[in-house]
């Protein structure tokens, strides 16, 4: 019998994110810290209107781009947050997470042979959905010295006569680096002179620790060739509702509501009716989560810095991206030594690219009293193996 299986599908590699985790499952007394998933319930509000819309009988297919009223609070939200004006009708969808749109995002733009720009570390999503679109991903490998950020001549170097996307991974998973509005502004004008297309991933963007965060589609002249990428999992904590949504161009985003049409027909219509409800009135309960996720960050900033670990600073989402180069081990080995000695699951840096070995991904989504605990648990990891050295 032939081989059945798709050579493109059978030659991507699995995430590495979660790769420990059925490990944890069944390790007594274990901690993971490796999931990038709040560790709040969503708000009571939002599962009350959720709850109320299934009490209701409100079990029907919405329309394909979502819900007419969702659509409009997306419309504020991001009029009231990044002051950039999208027209509800037809330069919003609602899609399932923000990962299917990334997906139908790379699908509806992408020719065979066009390439995309993706600067690493970053999400395990991309690379794989922009081969899946067809396209080539054209890797930039960032560094700790610039804080995780892409510089004006990184991006030129990697553009040929073929770049058609630059993906922005902003706030960015897995590093915490954020990249702040002259940063943006250098990028912007190259994405012109090139004549680029941005598709900037800003699930993190309402949990920033430094400055308000900036869409470079509230740039000049970026509105019209920016895919901006939200959704509800990261900042209302509603990982499980599976709810996103993209804005953009009116032509791609018809594009992308007929992809999102034929695959998935429409996001979960409970989901939609709580996420207007997390729009309408949630702006202080994401606040009290940013806060506290900023507590969090500071405590595991001192951690590093008290166990002479480097760690550079993150200033958004809710990770921090430690060093340990100089232990002169993998982050594979690193993070299963880390796991079977002392009971702590991360996540090894080159889940997010080749170019972040000598990494961890650790995230703060978890409780003070667990960070405690994993931390003194790391120390005594770090101190046993630089006594060994």
């Amino acid at each position: 019998m032939r081989n059945f299986l798709s050579d493109k599908v059978t030659g991507l590699k699995p995430s590495g994110i979660r790769k420990f985790f059925d490990i944890v499952s069944e390790m007594k007394d274990a901690i993971s810290l490796g999931v990038g998933e709040p560790d709040f319930d969503t708000p009571w509000f939002i599962r009350d209107e959720g709850i109320y819309s299934l009490e209701k009988g409100r079990t029907f297919y919405t329309s394909n781009s979502g819900l007419k009223a969702l659509r409009e609070e997306i419309s504020n939200y991001i009029k009231r947050t990044q002051g950039i004006s999208y027209n509800p009708y037809d330069e919003i969808v609602v899609t399932v997470g923000g990962s299917e749109a990334i997906d139908i995002g790379l699908r509806a733009v992408i020719n065979p042979e066009d390439e995309v720009i993706i600067p690493q570390p970053s999400y395990v999503s991309y690379e794989p959905c922009a081969i899946l679109a067809g396209a080539k991903p054209v890797i930039i490998n960032l560094n700790a010295e610039n804080e995780f950020r892409l510089k004006p001549d990184e991006l030129l170097e990697a553009i040929t006569d073929k770049t058609k996307v630059l993906i922005l991974p902003y706030p960015n998973n897995p590093t915490g680096a954020i990249m702040e509005k002259e940063d943006l502004e250098k990028i912007a004008k190259i994405v012109i002179e090139k004549d680029l297309l941005v598709m900037s991933d800003e699930i993190y963007s309402a949990l920033t620790y430094k400055n308000k965060h900036v869409s470079i589609a509230s740039l000049d002249g970026m509105k019209e060739r920016t895919i901006l990428i939200n959704g509800f999992s990261k900042a209302y904590a509603m990982t499980g509702w599976r709810l996103g949504y993209a804005c953009g161009p009116k032509d791609i985003i018809k594009q992308m509501t007929k992809i999102h049409q034929f695959a998935i027909m429409c996001a979960p219509t409970n989901s939609q009716y709580a996420a207007v409800e997390a729009l309408k009135k949630g702006d202080e309960e994401v606040e009290k989560m940013r806060q506290s996720y900023n507590q969090r960050r500071r405590f595991l900033m001192n951690a590093f810095n008290e166990m002479k670990l480097n760690c550079f600073e993150p200033y958004g989402a809710f990770y921090v991206f430690p060093c340990i180069k100089e232990f002169n081990m993998t982050s594979e080995e690193f993070a299963t030594r880390l796991l079977k000695e002392e009971k702590v699951a991360v996540v090894p840096g080159t889940a997010f690219g080749d170019c972040a070995e000598g990494y961890l991904r650790i995230s703060y989504a978890y409780s003070i009293d667990n960070l405690k605990i994993a931390i003194e648990r790391i120390k005594n990891f770090v101190d046993k193996l630089r006594n060994n050295s």
